[in-house]
């Protein structure tokens, strides 16, 4: 019964490398992860693969890199994620909440044990990941390197955070199992893509009702990314904010005053 639920859980969980330069390092992180019981690799555009260094480094775990899926938009990688955690080095202008990797692996393993797909999301060697694809992400994970020389291989980035989960999931395999909740699929948590969806609508809103410059946009939309990535939004509650933003735009358009002359 617990390998059964060992294989779930850490089943739930990606690893996803953006745009990686240098072949070794996913077969690098392919081997991180086999080392913990992880299996699940999406690789985002990568510049070499498959490729036979990668095989070499992966030393082993050939068979994460034979599974693994490629896609082309750090967007298709997180389809079906609840939650989306980013690694981070550098200070960003706007606060995003922060995890240590100790609560990444504990985070992780509890949404994943609730059945949920959860993604630990690491950028390129040389500059990690964006702005805009930190944005995507619920928490940001930074792993306390020494400052003098805080610059991590990737694979070793992959192996902290693939440690932490299977710490987790030790920690939690000393418990009775909890019994399976079952949940309402209106209650269930949206996906990453379901909430990239409603900033799109809400955008269009806030232009339509002139609440928002397009060409001045400010940051009014990742604040707004901030808000709404750490409140947990229901599939149900997320169906309501469409709906509000969807008469929102026709009111601002004036087509509610169109349809009642129709009506009448």
């Amino acid at each position: 019964m617990h390998c059964l639920w060992v294989f779930v859980l850490l089943e739930n969980i990606r690893v996803v490398l953006v745009n990686t330069s240098h072949p070794g390092n996913i077969g690098g992180a392919a081997r991180a992860m086999k080392n913990m019981g992880l299996s699940q690799l999406v690789l985002v555009d990568p510049q070499d693969f498959p490729s036979a260094e990668a095989v070499a480094r992966a030393s082993g775990a050939a068979d994460i890199l034979d599974s693994a899926r490629v896609v082309g938009t750090l967007e298709e990688a997180l389809v079906g994620c609840r939650l989306v955690l980013g690694t981070s080095a550098r200070d960003r202008h706007i606060p995003w909440p922060m995890l240590e990797p100790r609560e990444c692996g504990v985070a992780a393993c509890e949404q994943a044990q609730q059945g949920a797909q959860v993604a630990l999301v690491f950028g390129r060697e040389y500059a990690g990941l964006t702005n805009e694809e930190l944005q995507r992400c619920h928490f940001h994970v930074h792993i306390p390197s020494d400052p003098a020389f805080s610059s991590l291989n990737l694979a070793a980035a992959v192996q902290v955070l693939a440690y932490e989960v299977r710490m987790a999931w030790l920690a939690a395999e000393e418990l009775p199992l909890r019994p399976e909740v079952v949940v309402e699929q209106d209650d269930e948590p949206v996906t990453a893509d379901e909430l990239e969806s409603f900033y799109a609508h809400l955008e269009q809103a806030l232009i339509e009702i002139k609440f928002l410059d397009p060409v001045r946009p400010r940051r009014l939309m990742s604040r707004l990314r901030r808000l709404y990535g750490r409140s947990s939004v229901s599939k149900l509650e997320m169906n309501i904010l469409r709906g509000i933003l969807t008469e929102t735009i026709k009111a601002a358009r004036g087509q509610h005053q169109k349809q009642e002359k129709v009506d009448v």
